[in-house]
């Protein structure tokens, strides 16, 4: 069970997959505009990584070594197509917003990486708490910088406006470089308190 924990936060804070190891950038750059379409992005990579994890886990020593990328993105696009056409039925115009990068998921890299690096490696239970702290680690990050974002970008949250109608909003904070710097400002943050904790 400590093992189980120990991958479990790691992927929070020790592996974070934007923060710490700086993959799945471009979604993180082009959905985290409005906080309600980071919670979607977060759930479907959430979702697609824990499954997908789980079943490439239990596949591993069935797998020959040789077509084992095909197999992961054949695991992995199933269960993206699952989270698109659930969106498609249940949350349209949410999955409208998101666009392409939904049935992108398949090749985000966090989800390749892992199932690479770790869920091909080791036991489901192991793949679970890897994929887990993962996916929860992506989603907080991802969530983090759309609430600054839509909130200096339109001065609002999850589409609620929280500053006078008058206000034109930052123009920079709905651009990518906003996102970059928002990213900047988390690591060192991350940093200051991981360093902190240490010493």
């Amino acid at each position: 069970m400590r093992e189980f924990w120990f991958y479990f936060k790691n992927g929070i804070i020790g592996e974070n997959p934007i923060l710490r190891l700086m993959i799945g950038l471009c979604s993180v750059l082009a959905v985290s505009v409005r906080v309600n379409n980071c919670i979607a992005m977060g759930a479907g990579v959430l979702f697609v990584l824990v499954c997908s994890s789980l079943v490439i886990s239990l596949l591993r020593n069935f797998v020959p070594r040789e077509v084992r990328i095909p197999i992961f993105i054949v695991v992995i696009s199933t269960f993206t197509t699952i989270v698109d056409l659930v969106m498609q039925a249940y949350l349209p115009s949410l999955s409208k917003a998101m666009g392409v990068f939904i049935p992108l998921i398949v090749v985000n890299c966090i989800i390749m990486g892992r199932a690479e690096a770790f869920a091909s490696r080791k036991p489901p239970l192991l793949a679970f708490a890897d994929a887990l702290g993962m996916g929860v680690g992506y989603t907080l990050v991802i969530t983090a910088i759309g609430i600054v974002r839509e909130f200096f970008g339109y001065g609002a949250i999850l589409s609620v406006p929280l500053l006078p109608s008058s206000y034109q909003g930052m123009m920079f904070m709905i651009l990518p470089p906003g996102a970059f710097l928002l990213i900047g400002i988390y690591i060192a943050l991350l940093n200051h308190f991981t360093g902190r904790v240490k010493r």
